[in-house]
């Protein structure tokens, strides 16, 4: 209840934010919004041009989303105060289910060969994960940033692990021999690895939820109303994050605004996603820093491909839109073999598109960026998030249960992910678990 009453308390505010900012303009052309990132500025202003030089008569008016707190308070405040645009790029998948059941989104399998195109791009597990539980879809596929494994090449040779361990037990090994070889005088200066400490749900993005999604094989956290996660999964992966706590393996500090211990060297490897090449590549400390990726850890005895979170965002239709078959026209342009060739190329991130390692299209891209190959090759076993419109609350239980068990140890991992699981069946209103 309390979070319900917090979400109508930001939609008003939003709503007073909005209306003293923000109006819809006039009906000569389609608004399009993307996000206020340089590179996709860049791209959606060039293709919205490009658009516009071919189409008089249904201009794409292209501007970056207005100021705020955070892009989502922003929609919000446009939803509430009827003051959306026609398009919208860099919707976070898991906002999108709470906006389809409010009834603000156009389902676009209505749309003339929506389905069609989406699932040749995508392939159909794509197209089953962005399904809402109505039956129809209301989100464009567009971009993802897989999360891996980023290890210090030279540092993973001085221990005598030429490849980093992929699994529980051998990145346990690993975090023992970092301890053992490389601290210095008994002072702990260098780890194994490090992940964000603090409880904030969207944390969870970078340490459980990959691992989760590679020992499950891309299980949900919520499926039929339900949580779907008091597995043997979740809690393997609960008990080997606690060890690299109670092994010390890990460090518990909390880093400050540019500090990067793994660029220190500091630390063997970090969880990440593909924006960690460009990083790497301009802030190094010296030129020969040698890196690569892996796919997330594993149990020891876990058999197929390795999933990880996908990162996604989206594109989306709202209903103000009085065209919304031009406006679904504009967007193929922006995801078509050209339009991901482009994004690719201006971003660095990676289009949401099958097999685009094996592509063509692409393969001037990844000769000239080869450290991108891992993540295109990981972009085939990839989820988001579960089509839930409290799935904000559910990462946010689990994070409560994540500091408990996994950073102070104070409940085992079956006992913790079981209270996650009973809290999340209550939220979703399933008061027997």
């Amino acid at each position: 209840m309390i979070k319900k009453i917090r979400f109508v308390i930001v939609l008003a505010i939003a709503f007073f934010f909005l209306s003293c900012h923000q109006n819809k303009g006039d009906k000569d052309g389609l608004l399009f919004w993307s996000s206020n990132n340089n590179p996709e500025i860049e791209f959606t202003t060039l293709f919205a041009e490009k658009w516009n030089q071919t189409h008089p008569n249904q201009i794409i008016k292209h501007q970056p989303i207005p100021e705020g707190n955070s892009s989502e308070e922003v929609i919000l405040a446009a939803v509430v105060g009827n003051t959306t645009p026609d398009i919208y790029a860099n919707m976070w998948q898991g906002s999108v289910e709470m906006y389809a059941k409010a009834g603000v989104l156009v389902a676009l399998d209505s749309l003339d060969g929506f389905t069609e195109f989406i699932t040749a791009r995508c392939g159909k597990k794509t197209v089953e994960e962005i399904t809402s539980s109505d039956g129809h879809i209301y989100q464009i596929p567009w971009k993802i940033n897989p999360i891996m494994t980023i290890y210090n090449k030279e540092l993973a040779s001085k221990i005598g692990t030429e490849n980093l361990p992929s699994t529980y037990s051998a990145y346990l090994d690993a975090g023992e021999k970092v301890k053992k070889d490389l601290d210095n005088d008994g002072y702990v200066d260098q780890w194994i690895g490090f992940t964000e400490v603090k409880v904030i749900w969207y944390q969870r993005f970078f340490n459980f939820y990959p691992l989760y999604l590679a020992a499950s094989g891309g299980g949900s956290l919520v499926k039929d109303n339900q949580a779907a996660f008091d597995n043997e999964h979740a809690v393997d992966v609960f008990r080997f994050l606690q060890k690299l706590y109670i092994k010390n393996y890990f460090s518990k500090e909390r880093l400050s605004a540019g500090q990067d211990r793994f660029l220190s060297e500091k630390y063997l490897t970090k969880w990440t996603g593909p924006w960690e090449i460009a990083h790497v590549e301009k802030f190094k400390k010296r030129e020969d820093f040698d890196f690569d990726f892996i796919p997330m850890q594993v149990p020891d005895d876990h058999e197929g491909p390795i999933y990880t979170y996908a990162d996604p965002k989206n594109m989306v239709i709202f209903k103000t839109c009085e065209n919304p078959q031009t406006a679904w026209d504009f967007v193929k342009t922006l995801i078509d073999k050209e339009g991901d060739k482009a994004f690719l190329e201006m971003s660095g991130q990676l289009p949401r598109r099958q097999n685009l390692e094996k592509d063509s299209t692409f393969t001037d891209y990844f000769s000239k960026n080869p450290k991108a190959i891992a993540f295109a090759k990981q972009a085939n076993y990839v989820k988001g998030i579960d089509n839930c419109e409290v799935i904000v609350e559910v990462f946010d239980i689990i994070s409560q249960e994540y500091e408990a068990c996994v950073i102070y140890n104070k409940k085992t991992p079956e006992q913790a992910i079981d209270d996650a699981a009973k809290a999340v069946n209550v939220l979703l209103g399933n008061n027997e678990s």
